[in-house]
């Protein structure tokens, strides 16, 4: 037995090598096509800012920049404080306590990321309105008659948009944390509380600090979907960068420009990544010995009544407020008018660029992982972290970087066409969907790459051998053995790829082709009338698409924690400088 242990590693590092010279041929240079096409928009951004804006860049440096990098960095400041707030108490709750409904708040605290930021400012408009459902009884119950009298603070600002955008994306703190909380030796813990800490002084001193890598990240998720945003930001009038993008483009028309600023927003964006490195690099962990893992403490009485309320609280403001008041919105809207005549139309358009974008991201997302897999060299390794920055990269950036490139091509096909039968193409893809469906797929390609990469990590090279030995061919072993055992991981890419495409704003606003109309574009063009209950429906069936995959996604991420701590032995550890 101990000669081929000896044996097998040996006999692994010659097979290797050999499947990786015979796959390189196709799969690195399709790897390195997919990543040169995330790279290319962000090459022609730079070409056309490079062009220049004329007269408007003075403008845009003196009037434009200051005032929207200022907004900028304080909606990022103010979001990624508050959802801190409300993610790093829940999940520090339902990872080390015991309290009715715990079981329920560790699924339903991730139920915000079924409705897009856009769709939270869209109904708290109308919920905090004035006039509205809110403030109308509130007055009536104080005794005062006139709104002019009495009203809550205006949704249209800088804290009304980090209330909106905090209620929707503390999730992803909220996953990596509950996550890091699961895993922590109960050692460490009563260690701290053997030294007279209480369970308070524990958490802050010993249970925070180990879990802080895992907040970053997903802190900086929060940042970079919150740096992204239109819907909400242009809704309650915050002119952020994204917004400045926008405008500069479609009401100055002016590419340049908007492509300069786009590259200040690049700047940022690579900022957040580095800072979230360094971040994490200055924290190293030490293991020693095995962790146990903390048994929860049971809450009763006061206690467990502000747990339920703490955890509660964020649900109801993300999720059951919005969603409720979209439900009644949409109820009372088809029984008095009927729903809307063009809303299957648009449904359908939805589903179909969403379908498409779904089959080409998890196509490309292959292709990248196989490369990986039958080549694993420092080469297709770079590659497939290339080819998964379209996931840091806002919408509307890579709008404008794909505008040019692809009118380009559009033109060079055209000219030959008419210089060689006489006919004209037209903007092939860039006036069709099929840019829209290019962008989605650069946009979220790092998702099916991630939950390849995944499953390939879970599959044994010796399953790869087994098969080449048995004489399959290299597309044989991909077609009857890899994508076989892939399917969950497959299935889990495409839901969470097809319901990011079909919520998708910023990119859709930029590259629709004219008449294209999509769910998510319909919403915002109600909201921008100030008819909001007319776009209600619409934005309830983006809410109820999207509950599957974050249902999924709360039922793996639990069952992954556990299985991990159950199944293996993880180090206890302890942070030092």
């Amino acid at each position: 037995m101990a000669t081929q242990a000896l044996i097998a590693p040996r006999r692994k590092a010659r097979l290797l090598p050999v499947i990786g010279r015979e796959a390189s041929s196709f799969w690195v240079w399709g790897a390195a096509a997919v990543a040169l096409a995330v790279l290319l928009p962000l090459v022609a951004l730079a070409a056309i800012a490079a062009e220049g804006s004329g007269d408007l860049w003075p403008h845009l440096l003196a009037y434009v920049l200051p005032s929207a990098l200022t907004q900028t960095f304080m909606l990022l400041i103010g979001v990624g404080l508050l959802s801190c707030l409300f993610a790093i108490p829940c999940a520090w709750l339902v990872a080390n306590c015991d309290f009715p409904g715990r079981g329920l708040f560790e699924w339903a605290l991730l139920m915000p990321l079924a409705v897009p930021g856009y769709i939270v400012a869209y109904s708290y408009l109308d919920v905090l309105h004035p006039l509205g459902p809110v403030q109308e009884p509130l007055r009536a119950l104080l005794g005062i008659a006139s709104p002019r009298d009495f009203r809550l603070p205006d949704v249209r600002s800088i804290g009304g948009c980090v209330f909106v955008l905090s209620c929707v994306l503390y999730p992803y703190v909220y996953l990596s944390a509950r996550a890091s909380f699961l895993v922590q030796s109960a050692a460490a813990l009563e260690v701290a509380r053997t030294l007279g800490a209480s369970r308070t002084k524990a958490f802050f001193k010993v249970g925070l600090p180990l879990a802080r890598p895992a907040v970053v990240a997903g802190l900086t998720l929060v940042l970079l979907e919150t740096l992204g945003d239109i819907g909400a930001s242009e809704f309650l009038g915050v002119r952020t960068l994204t917004v400045s993008i926008y405008a500069t483009w479609v009401n100055r028309s002016n590419l340049p420009g908007a492509a300069q600023i786009a590259l200040v927003m690049l700047t940022l964006v690579l900022a957040l990544i580095l800072a979230e490195r360094a971040a994490r690099s200055t924290r190293r962990f030490v293991a020693s010995g095995t962790a146990r893992p903390a048994p929860p403490a049971r809450l009763s009485g006061l206690a467990a009544a502000g747990a339920v309320l703490l955890c509660a609280l964020p649900v109801a403001l993300g999720f059951a407020v919005p969603v409720l008041h979209l439900a009644v919105s949409a109820v009372r809207r088809v029984a008095e008018t009927g729903m809307s005549a063009t809303l299957p139309r648009e449904a359908a358009t939805t589903a179909v660029i969403a379908i498409a974008a779904t089959g080409l991201t998890l196509a490309a997302g292959l292709v990248v992982a196989l490369a990986h897999r039958l080549a694993p060299s420092a080469l297709s390794g770079g590659l497939a972290r290339l080819a998964s920055l379209g996931y840091a990269v806002p919408g509307t950036v890579l709008g404008i970087g794909l505008l040019s490139p692809l009118a380009g091509f559009d033109n060079m096909v055209d000219a030959a066409l008419r210089q060689t039968f006489g006919i004209s193409s037209g903007l092939l893809i860039s006036g069709s969907g099929a840019a829209l469906v290019l962008a989605l797929a650069i946009r979220f390609l790092a998702i099916p790459i991630g939950g390849i990469e995944a499953g390939f990590a879970k599959l044994s090279p010796h399953l790869d051998m087994a098969a080449r030995s048995l004489g399959a061919t290299r597309g044989g072993t991909v077609t009857r053995i890899h994508l076989p055992l892939l399917r969950p991981a497959l299935f889990t890419a495409a839901l969470l790829v097809f319901v990011d495409a079909m919520k998708e704003l910023p990119a859709t606003l930029l590259l629709r082709p004219l008449g294209l109309e999509t769910l998510a574009t319909h919403i915002y063009a109600e909201a921008a009338r100030g008819t909001y209950e007319d776009g209600a429906l619409a934005a309830l069936l983006i809410v109820l698409v999207g509950l599957g995959p974050v249902i999924l996604l709360a039922r793996l991420s639990a069952s992954a924690v556990r299985g991990s701590s159950a199944s293996r032995p993880s180090p206890s550890r302890s942070p030092h400088a």
